[in-house]
This record gives C-alpha cells, sequence and structure tokens, in this order.
C-alpha cells in the first residue's frame, strides 16, 4: 500500500510540476508527460504513449487534462486519474485565479504582452519536436499502414482543409478497421 501512495505522491508532483510550468495548451504538457513518464521514469513504453494521446486527442476536452486522465489511469487506476487531473488542473486554476485579480494590471502590460508572444516561439519549438519524435518512431518502424495513414491525415488538415473531427472519426474507423479485421495473423502494417 506504501508503494502505491509513493507512485501517486510521485505522480502528483510530476504532473503539477509539469502543468505549473508548461506554457502553450496541452500538446506541450503531453510532450512533456512522455519525456517524464516514457524516458526518464521508464513508466510507459513509447508505443503506449503514443496510445495514450490517441485517446486523449480524440476524447472531448481539454487535451491536457485527458492525457491526464489517460496517464494517471494506466499508471495507477481511478487513485492515479484522480491525482493526476487534480494536479494538472490547480496550476492553471491558481494562475487564473491571481491573473484575475490583478486583471487591469496585467492587460495593457508591454512586458508581459512581449513574454507571452516569445513563448508561442517555444510552444512551437516543442510541439514540433514531439511530432518529429512520434513520426520517426513509425517511420523507423515501417508500419506501412501508420506511415499512410500519417500522410493522409496531413494532407487532409494542412492541404484540403478537412475539420478535424472528421479526420479523427476516419482514422478511428481504420484503426478499428485494422484491430477487428477477422483473419489477420499479426500486425501487417
Amino acid at each position: 500500500m506504501e508503494k502505491k501512495h509513493k507512485i501517486l505522491l510521485k505522480l502528483f508532483i510530476s504532473t503539477f510540476y509539469l502543468s505549473a510550468f508548461t506554457f502553450g495548451g496541452g500538446y506541450v504538457i503531453v510532450t512533456l508527460m512522455k519525456k517524464k513518464f516514457v524516458d526518464q521514469y521508464h513508466w510507459i513504453e513509447e508505443e503506449e504513449m503514443l496510445d495514450l494521446v490517441a485517446i486523449a486527442q480524440s476524447a472531448p476536452g481539454a487535451i491536457a487534462v485527458n492525457g491526464a486522465i489517460v496517464v494517471g489511469y494506466k499508471l495507477a487506476g481511478i487513485a492515479g486519474t484522480i491525482t493526476t487531473v487534480i494536479a494538472t488542473i490547480l496550476p492553471p486554476f491558481l494562475v487564473i485565479s491571481v491573473i484575475s485579480i490583478f486583471y487591469e494590471a496585467f492587460r495593457d502590460n508591454r512586458v508581459v504582452s512581449l513574454v507571452l508572444e516569445g513563448m508561442q516561439a517555444g510552444v512551437a519549438a516543442v510541439i514540433a519536436s514531439v511530432v518529429w519524435e512520434m513520426a520517426a518512431g513509425i517511420l523507423l518502424e515501417k508500419k506501412w499502414l501508420s506511415i499512410l495513414i500519417m500522410a493522409g491525415a496531413l494532407i487532409a488538415a494542412s492541404c484540403l482543409g478537412i475539420n478535424a473531427v472528421v479526420i479523427i472519426l476516419v482514422c478511428i474507423a481504420v484503426g478499428l478497421l485494422k484491430t477487428f479485421m477477422p483473419g489477420r495473423k499479426g500486425d501487417p502494417s
């Protein structure tokens, strides 16, 4: 029982820290969760993390919270889910509460505006890095169906302007077909 308490405490501290010092939204925190829980702690395999991120992206709601839910549940069940969700929500809640009190002072502050503008470049770099790492894993393993799905989703979103919801639903359908196709012997991708 004490081991579970240690895992929950470590989950809370890690997720709280990531949420408190992450700027740029849910994709950035999911990226940093991957670095923390896959690369540093080795609690989750990279392939599993890709699956968890796909689930988090597909579910309605904030991706940071969805990511916390799936990672917390994977690592410690319902207690892990509750722990990671609280740790993910608490820092932005506190920051927004403080900012709302001092809104007038922050609204027209040139320094704050410039800092936020500079952070956008850093966020873009972090997201690009994660996309590169995740795509490289799929490309190196030569999973041709996954590569085709990835390329098709990219073209559909960036060139054809197809709504992300439609792309996600099509990818879910392809994944279900791939998973439940009768007579399969192993993963041909």
